[in-house]
């Protein structure tokens, strides 16, 4: 494994709903604020961004860029907030960011897709059933996905098929890609495996909370009930198995716990 290894945690500010849209059927009516984390990691191979929060363009403008969904999740966000100034904040440059990786493609996790233009070396990996699902979504999920931010042409994708879980990003053990569908219906969780700091799972939407986490919710938005529970149940045997510290999607007592960019894992 190699030995020059950060993982460097960020917020691309907040997102202003209600607890029922996190926590489903819980709480209607109750104002809910949530963190929306995204993170890099520094490798000898070069940079990986995962996600990257909201576009930049949710800064100034969130009616104009995600419509009448901001409604439902106010974005509370700065402009330097956004992935770019964020990641040379924390010194790290956009053109050694070899992979951008999509645990998937829903509008608070697609900033750095959206500037993909600023990452001129990077492949984009996402599963090829989030993909195709994200390019043409049922009605009802239609509004999570802004097809702005990922529907353009040159974008060099690298496409996971079901073989493909368990996808070891470099080869050495320090970035692996696990399928946790439900939420969405190509969703993946990453297990980070530090030289010093020992293995973090990033579940991503597949558990929002530490309530979902713990099987006392499901998530507010999901594809398949059965699926949220059936990713959580195999990401707690991987979990178990790396002995991994869980970092959970939008939670917001336990994200201030970990340590923000600049400050890093190793």
């Amino acid at each position: 494994m190699a030995d020059d290894v950060r993982l460097y945690m960020f917020e691309c500010g907040h997102l202003k709903t209600q607890t029922q849209f996190i926590k489903m059927n819980q709480g209607m009516g109750e104002e809910y604020t949530v963190p929306v984390p995204w993170f890099a990691i520094t490798h000898p191979k070069g940079t990986v961004v995962i996600d990257g929060g909201n576009a930049a363009e949710v800064a100034t403008d969130p009616a104009g860029h995600w419509g009448d969904v901001a409604q439902v999740y106010e974005p509370l966000m700065e402009e330097d907030d956004a992935c770019v100034p964020a990641l040379q904040a924390a010194g790290i440059d956009p053109e050694s960011v070899k992979y951008v990786v999509q645990s998937h493609l829903h509008l608070d996790h697609s900033g750095a897709v959206a500037a993909i233009d600023q990452f001129p070396n990077a492949q984009v990996v996402v599963t090829r059933t989030e993909y195709e699902y994200a390019h043409a979504p049922h009605w009802f999920c239609q509004a999570g996905y802004i097809q702005a931010d990922f529907n353009k042409p040159g974008i060099d994708w690298m496409l996971l098929d079901e073989s493909d879980d368990g996808y070891d990003l470099f080869g050495d053990g320090v970035i692996k890609l696990h399928r946790s569908p439900g939420h969405a219906v190509g969703h993946q969780s990453f297990e980070v495996t530090l030289p010093n700091g020992g293995p973090m799972l990033l579940t991503a939407d597949a558990a929002y909370t530490m309530d979902h986490w713990n099987r006392e919710a499901l998530p507010g938005l999901i594809v398949s009930a059965i699926q949220v529970v059936e990713s959580v149940d195999k990401l707690h045997r991987i979990a178990d198995r790396a002995n991994a510290t869980v970092v959970t999607g939008h939670d917001p007592d336990a994200w201030p716990e970990f340590k923000q960019a600049p400050e890093y894992y190793d």
